[in-house]
């Protein structure tokens, strides 16, 4: 019976004593792993504290970024400037001469000393550097950045001055090119091809918002759709030209970044930043609805613009507007025009000597078509124009006194 005893109380100690060994032993290894695991994820950023307040640390952990867009940017950021545009404002330097006369010594007879022509910083942009050749450096920019200077300036990457001289504009596709020295330029960009851009593509869009006191700002967005047309207006009159076929980003573009590129992530410049749009026209407001001019277009249009000035579009020879601007009252009982017919251009002059004077156009035709393409305003007649060269042969439908007519002319250029 105390055999029985002692040997049960034998095998109660060792199971006692093997149950704090097995619990000491786990919790080592379970604090042992833990503080590997620790190690493991946080060996240099771990905030140590001792206790004490006030003696928080800042880590010196480093990160390592492979970012594709970050490569891009750097493959491109020493390419994009600041474009700086200067125009004459008159200022009065002496409100008091102005209000109570020469006693002043810039009253009135004194007119033309009181008001000295200065030239002002007018507007900021952004530009591209995209070519070095024969001691220049060219820069594509939008031409809304440049229009109305007397003066152009743009900032390098590493904040460098330098005067640039226009190479040539064009206010339709909203593109200008500069040219400045190449002394002091080290970096141009490579355009890409935006035909095989896809949407949801990652880009980036670099420039100045706001002006180069945000200089080289990079945002991230994708390709939110391509092949989207938006209206061209006339700087002067703010008619609706022609309408311009772009891409659109959700890569935030500011007041400042046009000009800028888009990038994708190989580094290439797929597009030239030129709009954004902030509100429908019902007023509602929108984010993320950027545009930019696609790179091949971009290519086509500098080219002739460093090797013309200019771009060299056809032309017909006559003077237009919408025929949803004729009452249409007057549609029927003057221009005789069918029932079913209620969009197009009317004439209103026709050039001597022109390509629709020699094709028999006249006043108070209606255009309806070119090449059987329809045209509803004088932005589809452009944009369609546009779509052809000098020289080519084109169909012109319209109405006249309410026939339907069709002639056959060859496009010559714009003076």
């Amino acid at each position: 019976m105390n055999n029985n005893r002692s040997g049960l109380w034998k095998i109660a100690l060792v199971a006692l004593i093997s149950a704090f060994i097995g619990v000491g032993l786990g919790f080592y290894g379970f604090s042992h792993w833990g503080s590997g695991l620790a190690g493991q994820n946080n060996a240099t950023d771990t905030v140590q504290t001792n206790g004490k307040a006030g003696t928080t640390k800042v880590s010196n952990v480093t990160v390592k970024s492979n970012n594709q867009m970050t490569n891009a940017f750097k493959k491109v950021k020493g390419s994009v400037v600041s474009v700086i545009n200067y125009q004459r404002q008159q200022q009065d330097d002496d409100s008091l001469g102005a209000l109570f006369g020469s006693i002043y010594g810039n009253g009135e007879n004194n007119s033309d000393d009181s008001k000295r022509n200065k030239l002002q910083e007018s507007s900021e942009g952004s530009g591209l550097i995209y070519s070095k050749q024969n001691g220049n450096a060219y820069i594509v920019t939008n031409n809304h950045v440049v229009a109305g200077s007397e003066k152009l300036e743009v900032i390098l990457s590493d904040g460098t001055k330098v005067d640039a001289k226009k190479v040539g504009t064009d206010a339709i596709t909203d593109l200008a090119v500069l040219s400045v020295s190449a002394d002091k330029v080290h970096d141009t960009a490579a355009f890409g091809n935006s035909d095989a851009v896809t949407p949801g593509e990652s880009v980036i869009a670099i420039g100045s918002p706001l002006g180069s006191k945000y200089a080289t700002s990079v945002t991230e967005g994708i390709i939110s759709a391509k092949n989207r047309t938006v209206d061209t207006t006339d700087e002067k009159t703010g008619q609706v030209t022609g309408q311009a076929t772009v891409l659109q980003t959700d890569a935030a573009i500011n007041p400042g970044n046009s000009g800028g590129p888009l990038v994708n992530a190989a580094g290439q410049v797929v597009g030239i930043n030129s709009m954004k749009l902030a509100s429908s026209t019902d007023g509602t407001s929108v984010e993320g609805m950027g545009f930019a001019i696609p790179s091949n277009e971009v290519v086509k249009i500098i080219n002739q613009l460093v090797q013309n000035g200019k771009i060299q579009r056809p032309q017909l020879g006559v003077k237009v507007v919408d025929l949803d601007q004729v009452p249409s009252r007057q549609q029927r009982s003057v221009l005789k025009l069918p029932e079913n017919v209620n969009e197009g251009v009317l004439i209103g002059s026709v050039s001597a000597d022109s390509v629709a004077r020699q094709a028999g156009l006249r006043k108070y035709d209606v255009i309806v078509g070119l090449d059987n393409k329809k045209i509803k305003n004088v932005a589809d007649l452009h944009t369609q124009l546009y779509s052809h060269n000098v020289g080519d042969n084109v169909k012109i439908q319209f109405y006249r006194d309410g026939k339907a007519q069709t002639v056959d002319m060859k496009l010559t250029k714009a003076d």
